[in-house]
């Protein structure tokens, strides 16, 4: 066997994968859009499976309550303040060095998104929210880009993977994000952390599959079940003649005509506030004016500060994190104050 293929020795003798197949992962390159739960436990299943280049995307920092689900991070890694793709990025290192791994600390919008994507062979959905979901299948349907959908919430999951041009895309399913609060979260609902990982190794391995050039073993059907009652049932999701993105070539949420600026994150109080055009505040500049009882911690990749009892978060492009409260208003109210934006 190939010195090359020798640490993957137990994939390459399964003869629905053989050498062949993991010479096509090692050829792989797969974006992780949010590298928490599920995208940081799908992430460290294909990084050990030997994907030639993973990119994981995430714009939040790691908390503790995060922690009893999200298999990546760790007490240092809270403690130290580092992004999520920061610290993704190093753990799913040591897991293998044998591949290139990137983490990129951005709020995916819709205009990064397709630049994320385009080079891709595959997207894994580790998303927190259906605008990013929206958008995530904007632009796989836009570059015919195979991604692989997942979600949770309590001890609930679901799975089940789009193919352009194959298959319906998640607009036939969901052709706009639910109204807010209509919707449980993990915020609301909690998480059942073997849930996570669960829905995690489903999405790893349909991904392979499609990796592996067998993607006419991808199941077809949405798959939703319930670990703690053993309940279990397949949808066929039919592809929509009025879907505005697979069947009338519409992508509204790509092209600005969708979506919004200010986010209420799931996993607390907190509330994320995007830049406007051209707003980049210097982080120093910004820390420097700050009162003393603002507790400012500067970092490379980030400014933390209190102020009018929140917790920011400011980021070098301009994107804020704000804790302590699910009310936009007050969030942007606190920035424009202490950082002008």
């Amino acid at each position: 066997m190939e010195p090359s293929l020798e640490r993957h020795r137990r994939h390459c003798v399964l003869p629905e994968f053989g050498e062949d197949g993991q010479r096509r992962v090692a050829a792989s390159s797969v974006v992780v859009f949010g590298c928490g739960a599920l995208g940081g436990a799908a992430a460290m299943l294909l990084a050990r499976a030997g994907v030639g280049r993973l990119v994981v995307v995430d714009r939040d920092l790691p908390e503790r309550v995060n922690l009893h689900r999200q298999v990546l991070f760790d007490e240092a890694d809270v403690d130290a303040s580092l992004p999520k793709a920061e610290a993704a990025a190093r753990k799913l290192r040591s897991a293998n060095a044998d591949i290139a791994v990137e983490g990129v600390v951005a709020d995916v919008d819709r205009t990064n998104v397709e630049a994320l994507a385009r080079d891709a062979t595959l997207v894994v959905d580790g998303a927190d929210n259906f605008e990013l979901r929206l958008l995530a299948n904007e632009a796989c349907v836009r570059h015919a880009i195979p991604w692989v959908h997942g979600a949770v919430a309590g001890t609930y999951g679901v799975q089940w993977t789009v193919l352009p041009g194959r298959t319906a895309c998640f607009s036939c399913l969901v052709e706009d994000a639910p109204p807010a609060g209509s919707v449980p979260t993990c915020e609301a609902a909690g998480v059942f952390s073997p849930t996570v990982l669960a829905v995690a190794s489903l999405q790893a391995a349909e991904a392979l599959k499609v990796i592996t050039g067998n993607a006419h073993r991808v199941r077809r059907t949405l798959l939703s079940f319930d670990l703690w009652t053993g309940e279990r049932a397949e949808v066929e999701v039919a592809r929509s003649p009025a879907c505005p993105v697979c069947a009338q070539g519409r992508f509204d949420h790509l092209e600005g005509r969708k979506g919004s600026r200010t986010t209420v994150l799931c996993g607390g109080d907190q509330v994320q506030v995007s830049a406007g055009p051209g707003a980049r505040p210097g982080l120093d500049e910004v820390a420097a004016r700050l009162p003393a009882d603002a507790n400012a911690r500067r970092s490379p990749y980030l400014l933390r500060f209190c102020a009018d009892g929140l917790e920011v978060a400011l980021f070098p492009d301009g994107r804020a994190i704000v804790r302590g409260t699910t009310d936009p208003a007050r969030a942007r109210a606190v920035l424009a104050k202490h950082v002008g934006t």
